[in-house]
């Protein structure tokens, strides 16, 4: 019996011993001298901090910032809960959003759904559009857009909300990626943005934009995926040119 078990002890030893320590090992030192940078997370540092990753999106909202793709990880870019919405292109969840009840009763956004992003999108970034219904009707006392009120009208059964665009939007500035953690977004989106934040820093539109080509990526080994812009490596290039106002 020990004839027969041995040899199979042997080989699982052996190859735990090479595939389980001294592979990973060897490829961990291989990568730390000829690729440190990455091996390490590509990390981007600034004042001497680490303030994030190039390979990992997270959120900007002011407006002197370029807005990434929306998310849907965990509450937005939150890297331990990678996810899409799985919400497929017949789902009227995905197009209009759903409203639930909070503990406190009251009623706060469950899904935001495209329609809504697109308003968002609109008017932050000053894209003319057409609306069945002014949107001035649903600001709250604050005067902000109220999400929920958006989100009930276009899901009002008898007389939903249309809300048009004038210009395209780029799919990537209103859809959430599958990791709900990408990076990047596509020059088109990025230049869309590029008057609001000139305006919010100050400076003239056509700087903005030339900062937006400097930072457009081409496809990798000129075949491979589409042009993109790093959102966090350009908002750091802006603050290092162009300190926003305060």
């Amino acid at each position: 019996m020990w004839e027969q078990i041995l040899p199979g002890l042997r080989i699982k030893i052996f190859m735990t011993v090479v595939l389980g320590v001294i592979y990973p090992l060897a490829m961990t030192g291989i990568s730390q001298v000829v690729f440190p940078r990455q091996a390490n997370g590509s990390l981007i540092g600034a004042g001497g901090k680490t303030i994030g990753s190039e390979l990992i999106g997270q959120s900007f909202s002011r407006p002197e910032y370029f807005h990434p793709r929306p998310s849907s990880a965990g509450s937005g870019y939150d890297a331990t809960a990678s996810s899409g919405s799985n919400l497929g292109p017949t789902s009227a969840k995905l197009f209009r959003g759903t409203i639930k009840v909070d503990d406190k009763k009251n009623e706060v956004v469950d899904f935001d759904g495209l329609s809504l992003r697109i308003v968002h999108y609109s008017v932050e970034n000053g894209i003319p559009y057409e609306s069945s219904v002014p949107l001035d009707r649903f600001r709250d006392a604050k005067g902000e857009l109220s999400d929920v009120k958006l989100i009930k009208a276009f899901n009002d059964d008898k007389s939903p909300l249309v809300f048009t665009p004038k210009a395209p939007i780029p799919a990537d500035a209103v859809t959430a990626s599958a990791s709900g953690l990408d990076p990047d977004i596509s020059p088109d989106t990025a230049m869309a943005q590029a008057a609001r934040v000139a305006k919010a820093r100050g400076i003239p539109a056509e700087q903005v934009s030339q900062m937006v080509g400097e930072f457009t990526q081409g496809p990798d080994l000129g075949f491979l995926g589409e042009p993109r812009v790093n959102v966090l490596k350009l908002n750091l290039a802006l603050d290092g040119r162009f300190p926003a106002r305060k």
